[in-house]
C-alpha cells in the first residue's frame, strides 16, 4: 500500500515528487513514479540530446526543486559552471546540461529511483476506498493518491501528406521525435527541415553545423519573436484571476490558445538563422506542402507558391496532436469512474487540481485550471505547489 503514485516521470511528474518529499507529505518508501521509459526523465533528455538545445527557454528560476534559486546555488557550489556561459541572458536562462546536472543531484539526493517503476499504465480504478493502478509488467500498486501527470510528447503530428509519404517511403521522413529516428549521419543530405517553431531552429541550427549548405528550412509563417511562449504575467494574479473568473471552460480554453505564441522563437535564434542563411550555410524558404514527388532518391515537395524543394531526408518538427494525452489508457478510466471533462476532452477540476476524490493532475491535464503555461516548468511548480499544500 502505497501513498502517492504520480503517472510520468518527466519534468512534471518528477516536480510534485520533490515537492511532496521535501515538503514532507510523503517518504521515498510510500511514493511510486510509473513511466514507460527505464529511467526518470529519459524522454526529455533524449528529445533535447536530438536538437542541441543549448540553454533552456525558461528562466534559471524554473526547475524541479522547492526553492526557486536552487539552480542558481548549485551552479556556484558546482564549480564547473561559468556565469556567463552557463546563465544566458537577462532572465538568466540556464544552459541544459547545468539544468540536466541539477535534475540529476536531485534525483539522486532524494533517492527517487527507488520509486522509479518503468513500466506503462494499463487501468486506474477506484476500490474500497483507495486506488488501484494496473502496469502493463502485470504489477497493481495500491494508493491512497494519485497525480496523473502525462504529457503529449508520445503524440506526434504529421501532416496528412507527410503521413501518406510515410507509408510510401519510410526511410526518407521523421519526425525529428520519433523514437526509431536514426543518427543524421545515416540519413545523408541533403535535408529538409519542416517547421518554424523553436524546435526546428534548433534542429535547423545543428544540421547546418553538421552538413553546411545541405539544409533547408521551410516554415509557413514569418518568425514569431517572443521571449517566452506565453506572457510571464501569467505566473501571478494579473492574468491568472481573469481566468480563474471565467466559468465556461470553452472560454478558458479560447483563452489559452490565444495566450500561446505558438511557434514562437527568442530573438537570439532569429539571429543564429539569419548569421547561417547570410553564410550560406542554410537555404530559407516559406510555403506549405501540398504534396510531394518520389524521384529516385530524392523527394520533391510541391509548395502552396508554385515552387518546390528536393531533399534526401525530410524532417518534420510540426509538434503534437494536441488531443487528450494517454488517450487509450485514460478514456475508460474517465467513462468508467465519471471523471468530469470540458468539451475539448480535458479534465475539469477544482483549485487543488482535483478532478475526483484523491486523484490529482499536473501538466497539460490542469492547464483548464492552472491556464497556458500549465505544460511548462513554469507550470510544474505551480500544480506540484498546490498538490504538496493539501
Amino acid at each position: 500500500m502505497h501513498q502517492w503514485v504520480i503517472i510520468g516521470g518527466g519534468i512534471q511528474g518528477l516536480t510534485v515528487a520533490t515537492f511532496l518529499l521535501k515538503k514532507n507529505k510523503t517518504t521515498i518508501n510510500q511514493l511510486r513514479i510509473v513511466d514507460p521509459n527505464p529511467k526518470p526523465m529519459e524522454n526529455w533528455k533524449r528529445c533535447t540530446s536530438i536538437i542541441s538545445m543549448p540553454y533552456l527557454r525558461s528562466p534559471s528560476v524554473h526547475h524541479l526543486d522547492t526553492d526557486p534559486f536552487s539552480l542558481q546555488t548549485f551552479s556556484k557550489i558546482e564549480h564547473k559552471y561559468q556565469p556567463n556561459t552557463d546563465l544566458y541572458g537577462r532572465y538568466k536562462r540556464p544552459s541544459l546540461h547545468m539544468f540536466n546536472d541539477h535534475c540529476d543531484h536531485l534525483i539522486d539526493d532524494l533517492n527517487i529511483q527507488q520509486a522509479f517503476v518503468p513500466s506503462k499504465v494499463r487501468n486506474v480504478e477506484k476500490a474500497d476506498g483507495y486506488w488501484n493502478v494496473y502496469l502493463q509488467n502485470g504489477e497493481v500498486l495500491k494508493t491512497e493518491k494519485i497525480v496523473i501527470a502525462i504529457g503529449i510528447s508520445d503524440q506526434l503530428h504529421l501532416p496528412e501528406w507527410a503521413s501518406r509519404l510515410k507509408e510510401e517511403s519510410s526511410k526518407s521522413l521523421y519526425h525529428v521525435f520519433d523514437k526509431e529516428l536514426p543518427p543524421f549521419e545515416k540519413q545523408g543530405g541533403p535535408f529538409v527541415v519542416i517547421g518554424g517553431g523553436i524546435t526546428a531552429t534548433h534542429l535547423a541550427i545543428k544540421l547546418a553545423s553538421l552538413f553546411p549548405g545541405e539544409v533547408t528550412m521551410l516554415k509557413r509563417h514569418s518568425f514569431r519573436i517572443y521571449d517566452f511562449d506565453s506572457n510571464p504575467e501569467w505566473l501571478g494574479p494579473k492574468k491568472r484571476q481573469p481566468f480563474l473568473k471565467l466559468k465556461d471552460y470553452e472560454q478558458r480554453r479560447n483563452a489559452i490558445r490565444s495566450a500561446r505564441h505558438k511557434g514562437s522563437i527568442p530573438s537570439e535564434l532569429r539571429n543564429k538563422l539569419s548569421h547561417l542563411v547570410r553564410t550560406e550555410k542554410l537555404i530559407m524558404k516559406d510555403g506549405t506542402v501540398i504534396d510531394y514527388m518520389i524521384d529516385s532518391n530524392r523527394i520533391q515537395l510541391i509548395l502552396d507558391n508554385e515552387t518546390s524543394i528536393k531533399g534526401k531526408s525530410i524532417l518534420l518538427a510540426t509538434g503534437f496532436e494536441q488531443g487528450l494525452p494517454g488517450k487509450d489508457w485514460l478514456e475508460p478510466v474517465i467513462k468508467q469512474e465519471k471523471l468530469p471533462c470540458a468539451k475539448c476532452g480535458y479534465p475539469i477540476v477544482n483549485h487543488m487540481l482535483e478532478w475526483a476524490p484523491n486523484l490529482y493532475v499536473s501538466g497539460a491535464l490542469a492547464e483548464l485550471e492552472v491556464g497556458p503555461i500549465a505544460r511548462n516548468i513554469s507550470g510544474a511548480r505551480v500544480a506540484a505547489n498546490i498538490i504538496s499544500s493539501i
